[in-house]
């Protein structure tokens, strides 16, 4: 973890936030679970704590009870954190209720988590925008009779914890506060979400194979609300990583008008890689989502019929005349409207019908002198694929190449569109019904 929210502390002596404190205990809830519950003064037996209810609020979620499972055919339990004396390393120790009966049973609130049920063993993406991580563990302070939740470890020392491996911990946990952990919560859902995440707008900024992978691993509730507050952009990306499983969970959480954006976003190919792991109803919905045009050419897809480069190509490619110089093309692309991760390389054409003259690539162009022409530095002939090619010939082209994109033709070379690398090759893994 970076930006200074990641704390490296030795292992068992972690560091608590700064407070006044005359007694406190800073505790591992995972020391915590199965730990033995007796009553004060009769020290007569109560069962075992299953898991710690905390109730989410600033700065840091304070614990309102502690909830216990008494086994088959005996209701659960929640004896309110008022009833808690104190707390040893043999047993937690609670006064009892003046009648003798047992503490209600447990009902879920609004505002509330818990800790085994809701974070332990939970994804966390890092804010660096590069990991995903898993909450081993999680740090509570203990004073005065409150019990707070301060971090969450990610260490390997947590997962030995969990699993009452402690004589192996060494080294330091590494702990995050809870400030910069932030259950996510979407406006469109009214059930609180307790995974843990980060902020939307660090979302966008993740990879979008490791946003696949983490929604991957998240529960229901968890994984709609993150998917959820993507951008249709972003959503698309994730759609396109995610394992078949994934696809059918995700595309099942999305209203009509955000799934007619999502794919609108989508190429061809993909569109018809996610099709082909939806049930048959699903794919008739969401075809009414694409434009007449984009069904059939989807639909010519998963019928399993030759499929030409004309319908599996995009019309999202970046072309200049030859003229043009280095410096107001550079100008053009960081102030245009186009997503810098779509630009490869640039195609030289010339005249409305776009005749294809040369293919500059990006990087070429960026160490190039300003007032360089694109026809100084283009490439001819460019390595094309004629609008009637099949797959198969688009497979070997970029076998053979190695090209991210390839430009599209008809037979007088007028440039139609371009197909990508990714589309062609992870589109040949569909299973077309035979």
């Amino acid at each position: 973890m970076n930006n200074g929210k990641e704390q490296s502390t030795p292992a068992g002596k972690p560091c608590p936030p700064s407070a006044a404190h005359e007694e406190f205990q800073l505790l591992h809830f995972s020391k915590l679970v199965n730990r033995r519950i007796r009553r004060d003064q009769t020290n007569q037996k109560n069962g075992h704590l299953t898991d710690l209810v905390f109730r989410l609020s600033e700065p840091y979620p304070e614990a309102v009870g502690i909830y216990i499972e008494h086994g088959k055919g005996y209701p659960s339990e929640l004896i309110p954190w008022e009833k808690v004396v104190r707390i040893e390393e043999e047993a937690i120790f609670i006064t009892p209720r003046e009648d003798g009966q047992p503490y209600p049973k447990f009902v879920d609130q609004k505002g509330w988590i818990l800790l085994n049920e809701h974070l332990m063993g939970q994804t966390i993406l890092d804010t660096d925008g590069r990991r995903t991580e898993v909450v081993n563990d999680v740090h509570l302070l203990y004073s005065k009779g409150r019990m707070i939740l301060v971090h969450v470890d990610i260490s390997f020392n947590g997962f030995l914890r969990r699993w009452g491996l402690e004589r192996f911990v060494s080294g330091r946990d590494q702990l995050i506060s809870w400030r910069y952990v932030q259950p996510l919560s979407v406006e469109d859902h009214t059930k609180d979400i307790v995974t843990l995440s980060v902020t939307r707008e660090q979302a966008m900024e993740l990879p979008s194979e490791d946003l696949a992978d983490a929604l991957e691993v998240l529960s229901g509730d968890g994984q709609q609300a993150m998917f959820s507050a993507l951008d249709p952009e972003k959503a698309a990306e994730v759609l396109v990583e995610a394992e078949p499983r994934a696809k059918r969970q995700l595309i099942a959480f999305l209203t009509e008008e955000k799934a007619r954006l999502v794919l609108a976003r989508m190429s061809v190919p993909h569109i018809a890689d996610l099709f082909s792991v939806l049930p048959h109803q699903k794919v008739t919905e969401l075809l009414r989502c694409l434009t007449p045009a984009r069904a059939t050419r989807v639909e010519a897809v998963l019928s399993g019929r030759d499929v030409l480069a004309s319908t599996l190509m995009t019309p999202r490619y970046v072309a200049f005349g030859k003229d043009a110089r280095v410096g107001e093309v550079l100008h053009a692309l960081r102030t245009g409207p186009r997503e810098h991760k779509n630009i490869t390389y640039l195609y030289i054409v010339a005249g409305e019908e776009k005749s294809l003259l040369g293919v500059v690539d990006l990087r070429d162009l960026v160490a190039a002198p300003e007032d360089a022409s694109l026809g100084d530095l283009m490439v001819a002939p460019v390595v094309s694929a004629d609008q009637h090619a099949l797959r198969e010939s688009l497979m070997e082209l970029f076998t053979k190449y190695h090209f991210r994109l390839l430009p599209v033709v008809d037979a007088y070379d007028h440039l139609l569109g371009v197909v990508r690398y990714k589309d062609i090759m992870q589109g040949a893994k569909i299973e077309f019904p035979k």
